[in-house]
């Protein structure tokens, strides 16, 4: 019997039962297979969802080849196993096995997954090591890893020695410079492309057109709108998407509604993306009866849904509709995402509900530099500034870095208090980190000098920062100095 044909054929019908049912009979025969047979079970049992049963052919074969290492490593990495196709890649070649282009590719997009640049870049100079041209498919693959890991010199460098680069290298390169936050860059690109007469595909597509939303260039984005239709592009659910994104964040919701519209069956990105728009119109009753369609529908909301329709009771008295979805977030087991309890904190801090704030705080697992900004905020509003100070503190403390959020904040204990020195200090920090720039805190900046007076400050142009450390402990001595009460509470009234 021809083990090995009736393994091909199974694999290929994707017949998981009949595979094993041949696999049984070969052990049962008592042919000893040789590893054109093994690599055909392992092949099967891959292709038909069976990594598991794979490995354990593979660990039982007494002899390998490249293609038996390759075929593991490539099921590991396409199932999204990246740290399993790693430790199989380290394994094949400390057996002193020479990977080619198939197990270059599979290795390098497991190290994408994963974010491991240094394991990457070994990769890399293995392959430049051992190979004297590369293969189009090991090229794109580098560029796509740099892209992912947020390295675009390394993604440009490699992109610049492809001879002859093909709409899979000029795609990935976008979406590389669009990962990163170069969204110009991005778009640069993506211009040169079409110059060049690279076809665009639905992914470039979707990319440039998130890259247009994320600068609200809407007139980009139309002209990107009308190459889809010009070219024939697949107006697949991504596009689909992007299009509903750029429309709805340009304000333009009339526009995204009809987008949305286009697809019989919108996928749950578009739901989120055009209540997300009605979010930022300040259109929260539509963006509201838009969940609820959501809910009743055949998709049912996300983590990122939840965090985005939480926004449009932000600012308003809806705290009971808000308080019904912390239920219903807790009821579906999305609790647990950073970004969800950020956007809960967010809602019971401008609902001026802090103590439910710091329990969510204290519940979560993990907290970014968004938790901290947003529970500081929250004591800001409630004018709490020796609390909200302390949280500058430990959040410096625990090693996170302040971002221009966490800047103004300070700005605006310096210009309550007021304080005027030490709000210079804090100038100068932000000029040193090139914050100054950014309309949030130039709009805190001019706040707190108006406030302390001293308005003809803010144009001398000579600031020097000290440590913010020395900044905070600065504001802490001086609200104890001076018994600060603010809002005419005291502050364990508040908290």
């Amino acid at each position: 019997m021809n083990f090995a044909h009736h393994l091909r054929s199974f694999t290929s019908s994707g017949s998981a039962p009949k595979g094993r049912a041949v696999h049984a009979m070969l052990i049962t025969s008592g042919v000893s297979p040789d590893v054109y047979t093994y690599n055909h079970l392992i092949t099967m049992y891959c292709k038909t969802n069976r990594i598991n049963d794979a490995r354990l052919v593979f660990d039982k074969m007494p002899q390998r080849n490249l293609i038996s290492w390759t075929t593991l490593i490539s099921s590991y990495s396409h199932t999204g196993m990246s740290i399993q196709a790693l430790d199989c890649f380290r394994s094949m070649v400390i057996d002193n096995f020479a990977p080619n282009h198939y197990t270059y590719v599979s290795a390098l997009s497991a190290c994408a997954n994963l974010g491991v640049s240094i394991t990457g870049k070994e990769i890399h100079a293995k392959i430049i090591r051992c190979e004297q041209k590369l293969n189009s498919f090991v090229e794109n693959s580098l560029v796509n890893f740099y892209g992912k890991c947020g390295m675009l010199t390394n993604a440009l460098s490699v992109f610049n020695e492809i001879l002859d680069p093909n709409e899979v290298s000029w795609t990935s390169l976008v979406s590389c410079a669009c990962q990163c936050g170069e969204n110009l860059t991005g778009l640069n690109i993506f211009s040169k492309s079409h110059k060049a007469a690279v076809k665009i595909n639905e992914y470039s597509c979707a990319t440039v057109l998130g890259a247009c939303a994320a600068i609200e260039k809407m007139d980009l984005g139309m002209q990107v709108h009308s190459y889809t239709i010009k070219y024939g592009t697949r107006m697949d659910q991504f596009v689909i998407t992007g299009l509903v994104n750029l429309y709805a964040k340009c304000g333009q919701l009339d526009m995204a509604i009809q987008a949305f519209h286009e697809v019989n069956n919108p996928h749950l990105t578009a739901w989120t993306a055009l209540i997300g728009g009605c979010v930022q119109q300040g259109k929260g009753q539509e963006a509201t009866n838009l969940f609820l369609k959501l809910h009743t529908s055949n998709h049912k909301p996300n983590e990122r849904t939840f965090a985005t329709i939480l926004g449009a009771f932000i600012d308003t008295n809806e705290i009971k509709i808000g308080t019904q979805l912390h239920s219903l977030i807790i009821k579906l087991g999305y609790i647990s995402f950073t970004f969800v309890g950020n956007s809960l904190i967010d809602f019971y801090s401008k609902s001026t509900l802090i103590q439910e704030s710091l329990k969510i705080f204290q519940e979560m697992n993990h907290h970014d530099v968004v938790t901290w900004n947003a529970l500081i905020s929250g004591h800001m509003n409630l004018n709490c500034h020796e609390e909200a100070v302390r949280l500058l503190r430990d959040m410096l403390f625990k090693g996170f870095e302040l971002n221009l959020y966490s800047y103004s904040s300070i700005l605006n204990i310096c210009g309550d208090l007021p304080a005027v020195e030490w709000g210079k200090q804090t100038h100068g920090c932000i000029v040193k980190l090139k914050f100054d720039s950014n309309v949030v805190v130039g709009s805190a900046l001019i706040d707190m000098y108006a406030k302390c007076g001293r308005l003809s400050n803010a144009r001398d142009g000579n600031f020097e920062g000290e440590c913010v450390s020395e900044v905070l402990n600065g504001l802490t001595e001086q609200l104890f100095d001076e018994g600060y009460v603010p809002g005419g509470m005291q502050l364990l009234d508040m908290i």
